[in-house]
């Protein structure tokens, strides 16, 4: 009698999204490729990675930090004193009144980022209608939601 064997299946490593490239514009995802054809069907006036916001600007640690690379590899040893890189944000498509942010599976550090995204823009542009598709059919969904805040 033969064994059965469960086949075990690797650890998946981040999500990474295929670059598809359309109208000569590199996209990060299919979904961005989507979504940039529906608002486009639309006749709904946009740009695509229009502006990078600045979510924390840089700054210099100026103390004692005892620690690995932050990949975890090299040696445990003092790694402050250091000026750190901010970090910004730049959503996929911005309108005259909205942001959309297409997102089919997101990596570990995006909720963070989105959080502070959203935080910024609360502060900053109250105005703006934020959306964020995870599918196609979302991003229908939003195109149609713009169009009737147009009607209104």
């Amino acid at each position: 009698m033969k064994k059965m064997y469960k086949k075990r299946s690797k650890k998946r490593g981040p999500v990474v999204a295929k670059k598809v490239v359309y109208d000569g514009i590199q996209f990060a995802s299919g979904l961005e490729k989507y979504m940039y054809i529906a608002l486009k069907k639309a006749k709904i006036k946009f740009g695509y990675e229009l502006r990078s916001f600045e979510l924390l600007p840089a700054f210099k640690f100026n103390q004692v930090a005892y620690e690995r690379q932050t990949n975890g590899k090299g040696e445990y040893r003092d790694r402050g004193n250091r000026k750190m890189l901010g970090i910004k944000y730049t959503p996929d498509f911005e309108g005259e009144n909205f942001i959309i942010e297409t997102k089919g599976r997101a990596n570990e550090s995006f909720p963070l980022r989105y959080k502070l995204f959203k935080s910024l823009l609360a502060n900053t542009e109250p105005n703006i209608v934020l959306y964020k598709p995870q599918n196609q059919k979302e991003c229908d969904i939003t195109v149609q939601l713009i169009l009737d805040s147009r009607k209104n």
